[in-house]
């Protein structure tokens, strides 16, 4: 089955850095696209970058462009977020999602960014 375990989640201070990464398994990862989302506390979910099954294209929430970088790899089925210059803002948790007929999600992994 569809598995999608996060990792890589803390506390950082404004203006650190923060790489999540996403541990696929269960499915034909290379014919995907793969997505990250956060949930602030009281917010709804939203997509923070995606990126195609080729690796060639990706797209970010306004919000985090220039800042934050999507990408994957396919020896290890893994898809990161490299996340520079984080904000309070980006404070939230956040989750891998892949869409195969339907949505799949990982647990969840929680980013503080906070002095």
């Amino acid at each position: 089955q569809v598995q999608l375990v996060e990792s890589g989640g803390g506390l950082v201070q404004p203006g650190g850095s923060l790489r999540l990464s996403c541990a696929a398994s269960g499915f034909a990862f290379s014919r995907y696209r793969m997505n990250w989302y956060r949930q602030a506390p009281g917010k709804e979910r939203e997509l923070v970058a995606s990126i195609n099954s080729g690796g060639g294209m990706t797209n970010y929430a306004d919000s985090v462009t220039g800042r934050f970088t999507i990408s994957r790899d396919y020896v290890k089925n893994t898809v990161y977020l490299q996340m520079n210059s984080l904000k309070p803002e980006d404070t939230a948790v956040y989750y891998c999602n892949v869409q195969i007929r339907g949505d799949y999600w990982g647990q969840g992994t929680q980013v503080t960014v906070s002095s």
